[in-house]
């Protein structure tokens, strides 16, 4: 039988990964996403939209889409995001329009959801990867809850009792990063080794949106 040459191909179909980065609050996400965009990391990062208002030093379509929350109520109306849910009071988003884009670009996308929205998103799309990003222990989590969001003590409970909830969801997941404060090249380094090997797949992912 004589081998087309012209037709042989070495290299494996590939598709644009979505990539759902999700965890408890706390664990550290947007500093793990910022970490992979300073190493160079090529994708796009859909932005959450939110009704939350803005913590000292963030900014509009820098760190999330801040949003009233008569146009976020519009946007649930239309139809626009791919999951949505309030959380603490705040409603929190993930734009739909933008993960189309990205994708039908070529682009590997990365979304940041917490563990509901991620639970949301795997039934939509079972074809996403799915990272939980885990703290290095509880200890280190209620530390970083503090730090961060100055919290009461009846609030701190209110989120670990939530911590119990989301780790039983655990199994929806593909894989699980640690996140350690003192080593994110560690955590950065982990989730570029994912995403190699879900490259490398026989039967490439292909989320269609």
């Amino acid at each position: 039988m004589k081998v087309n040459r012209d037709k042989l191909s070495m290299a494996p179909s590939t598709y644009p990964l979505l990539i759902v980065i999700s965890g408890h609050s706390g664990v550290g996400k947007d500093a793990v996403l910022e970490k992979m965009k300073k190493a160079g990391f090529a994708f796009s990062h859909v932005l959450t939209a939110t009704t939350r208002p803005k913590r000292p030093g963030e900014k509009d379509d820098v760190d999330y889409r801040f949003l009233s929350e008569s146009k976020f109520r519009q946007m649930i109306k239309m139809n626009q995001f791919l999951e949505w849910a309030e959380v603490y009071g705040n409603y929190y988003g993930v734009p739909k329009r933008e993960v189309k884009e990205a994708l039908k670009k070529g682009l590997d996308t990365i979304i940041k959801v917490d563990v509901q929205g991620a639970t949301t998103i795997k039934q939509i799309l079972p074809d996403a990867v799915f990272i939980f990003i885990m703290p290095p222990s509880i200890s280190e989590l209620v530390k970083r809850l503090k730090q961060r969001y100055g919290l009461s003590s009846a609030e701190l409970d209110l989120r670990l009792s939530k911590v119990q909830d989301e780790m039983k969801r655990l199994p929806i997941f593909d894989y699980i990063v640690v996140s350690h404060t003192d080593n994110l090249n560690l955590t950065v380094t982990q989730i570029n080794a994912i995403v190699v090997a879900e490259k490398c797949r026989v039967k490439p992912r292909a989320v269609m949106l």
